[in-house]
């Protein structure tokens, strides 16, 4: 009888700059990054996996500036449309932003923003699927699952390593 892969996740907690980031993984690919450790990923056993030791060094990475595009098996969880929304967040270049409305019309529907918005949020694997990225039509920060200093913290730190890269 074959299990059931949600059986055997395993989590592992690790610190970053912007905090503590929780990350799951099935035997075959990472399923979430959550911001902080709120006690909702209890049940899932503390382990650790090739996946999450390549998360773990990837992760390293990005934050030391010299990863800009993550090379990991995923196995986010979601309907139809909320993966064919994260499909476009991998095509926003490291460093750059764009609208909800440009990510919608990316879609086929400028009219979708709003459906797009929520979809973002309920992205599982933040940062390693760039939803920090999207922004509002004026410029200004708009929702993020780890917060809007999170966010805010993450678009600084691409920015400023496209700044030395540029120099």
């Amino acid at each position: 009888m074959a299990s059931d892969s949600s059986t055997e996740l395993i989590r592992r907690t690790i610190d970053s700059p912007i905090g503590p980031l929780v990350l799951v993984a099935s035997p075959t690919g990472l399923r979430a990054v959550d911001f902080g450790d709120d006690g909702r990923r209890a049940a899932v056993p503390i382990g650790d996996s090739p996946v999450l030791a390549e998360t773990v060094r990837q992760l390293a990475e990005y934050f030391d500036g010299t990863r800009r595009d993550f090379d990991l098996p995923l196995e986010p969880e979601g309907t139809a449309f909320q993966r064919s929304v994260w499909t476009v967040l991998d095509t926003i270049p490291y460093g750059e932003t764009i609208s909800y409305g440009e990510q919608a019309r990316r879609l086929g529907d400028a009219k979708k923003a709003r459906a797009v918005g929520g979809a973002n949020g309920r992205n599982p694997l933040p940062i390693v699927v760039p939803c920090h990225r999207v922004i509002g039509t004026s410029g200004a920060l708009t929702g993020f699952g780890g917060g809007l200093p999170i966010k805010e913290q993450l678009l600084r730190h691409e920015r400023e390593v496209m700044s030395c890269v540029s120099r």
